[in-house]
Formats: C-alpha cells, sequence, structure tokens
C-alpha cells in the first residue's frame, strides 16, 4: 500500500466513524443499544473501542443514547429528557434531542390536516405531514415523540404504533 493510499484510507475511516457518532443520537436511541450490540468485534477493535474502560465505554453508551454525560466540572450527570430546558423539542433546540415520553390528554382517535397533540407533559406538537389515520380510539394513550434526521419529529402512538411526524408548538 503507497503512503497515498494508506491516507485516503485512514481518512475514509476517519469519515466514516464521524459520520456514525453523528448519526448514533438517532440510531442509539433505542433502550439496551449499546456500542457493543452494534459493532462487530472487528469494528469495535478498529475504532480502539476496546481501549476504553468500562467506566469510559458506559459513559460513551449513555451519551450515545441521550441519558446522561460530563458537566463542565468533570462530574457524571444523568437527567430526563427535557427536564430542565422549557424549549426542548423545539427548532431552536436541535443539539441534545431525546425522546419525550407522554400521555396524550382526551381521547385519540387520529389525525388530519393540521392535528394538535397535548401531553399530559403540557407540551404541544403539531401534525407537520400531509395524510390522515384513523382507525380504534383510545383514551389518555401513552405516547413517544422521538429525534429525526434534520430537526424533524415523530410521534408515535403505542396502542396501535402508529407515526405521523410533528413540530412542536407549545
Amino acid at each position: 500500500m503507497t503512503p497515498t493510499t494508506s491516507r485516503h484510507s485512514r481518512a475514509l475511516r476517519v469519515l466514516i466513524l464521524a459520520t456514525g457518532l453523528a448519526l448514533a443520537p438517532t440510531v442509539f436511541a433505542q433502550k439496551g443499544s449499546t456500542l457493543e450490540e452494534r459493532m462487530s468485534a472487528a469494528q469495535f477493535k478498529a475504532y480502539g473501542l476496546d481501549k476504553l474502560t468500562a467506566e469510559e465505554l458506559k459513559g460513551l453508551n449513555d451519551w450515545l443514547q441521550g441519558r446522561g454525560g460530563i458537566d463542565d466540572a468533570g462530574s457524571r450527570v444523568s437527567e430526563e429528557p427535557g427536564s430542565r430546558d422549557p424549549k426542548f423539542g423545539f427548532r431552536a433546540q436541535d443539539s441534545g434531542r431525546e425522546a419525550v415520553q407522554a400521555k396524550i390528554v382526551g381521547t385519540f382517535r387520529g389525525w388530519s390536516g393540521k392535528t394538535i397533540f397535548k401531553l399530559d407533559n403540557g407540551q404541544e406538537w403539531q401534525q407537520a405531514e400531509a395524510g390522515s389515520y384513523s382507525g380504534q380510539t383510545y383514551e389518555n394513550p401513552e405516547v413517544t415523540i422521538k429525534p429525526k434526521l434534520m430537526g424533524n419529529w415523530l410521534l408515535v402512538v403505542e396502542p396501535c404504533q402508529c407515526r405521523v411526524s410533528v413540530t412542536r408548538i407549545k
């Protein structure tokens, strides 16, 4: 392998790792999804993750799953998504996006047009895509609002697993 090929190969590996880390908050939003579970043993070793201590690896997995990190003083922190920031979920708040779990207040019958979903945590989210859904009726169903790429959000009504893109309005 020539020195030029070696540099290109290394640059490509760095680009792939950087892309993976940039997409990681979305990919790792699923509970229980760790680096060890997502990568082959060869990939894990190739990226140098086998050199991390157990505590460092746990911290990295927690960060990727949006469950905490390190504060400016170097102490580990962990908190519920959106618990400190009243503007959590608005487009201006794109860093540190984490899934929100709540319940729709009242009866859920589906959506059409610009349906507004009022949640028991005080947040309001509005349908952000065309289309409609009507199915079973649910009282105060649990929902999960997951971050998507490009600052978008996806509301999932848990009992029916029906999904719609949403934007936070309150």
